[in-house]
């Protein structure tokens, strides 16, 4: 295990609106605000989009169970953001429901918001840190430049 200490730096609110890709506004903001580090508590609807329920099977590098989702989910999600190479990286997991059905796993690429979602960010300060690849399991992990 590796860890390191921070504290909490200020809080912004944010609306998501109908159609705005979620991860894509968010690392926007990231940018704008020049998060480097922080927490994602969000709540709302996903309208369509992709997630990751866990691996095919259990080993490494894992193969990625993709799901596709439409006609418009309910979310609850937590998700980080952390500096990458590139740019913020922003990593969420949620569980999805419509109806009788749920759905829990990872967030990935063009999912789009239906209405609003609305999330709060923690941004942290004192966090050195930031996602690097790793070529054992082909997945960008968080690394910490000092750890205690």
């Amino acid at each position: 295990m590796q860890y390191t200490k921070g504290q909490l730096k200020r809080v912004i609110v944010a609306r998501f609106d109908d159609g705005d890709v979620l991860i894509d506004e968010i690392k926007r903001l990231a940018v704008k605000e020049r998060i480097s580090a922080g927490l994602i508590v969000m709540i709302g609807a996903l309208r369509k989009g992709h997630i990751v329920t866990g691996p095919k099977k259990p080993k490494i590098p894992p193969d990625p169970n993709w799901e596709t989702f439409k006609d418009a989910w309910e979310i609850a999600g937590l998700g980080t953001i952390f500096k990458g190479k590139k740019g913020p990286e922003i990593h969420i997991h949620g569980a999805l429901g419509k109806g009788k059905k749920t759905l829990a796993g990872c967030i990935r690429k063009d999912s789009k918001v239906f209405l609003l979602i609305e999330a709060v960010i923690f941004e942290l300060k004192g966090i050195k840190a930031e996602k690097k690849l790793d070529p054992k399991t082909g997945l960008k992990l968080l690394s910490f430049l000092s750890y205690l």
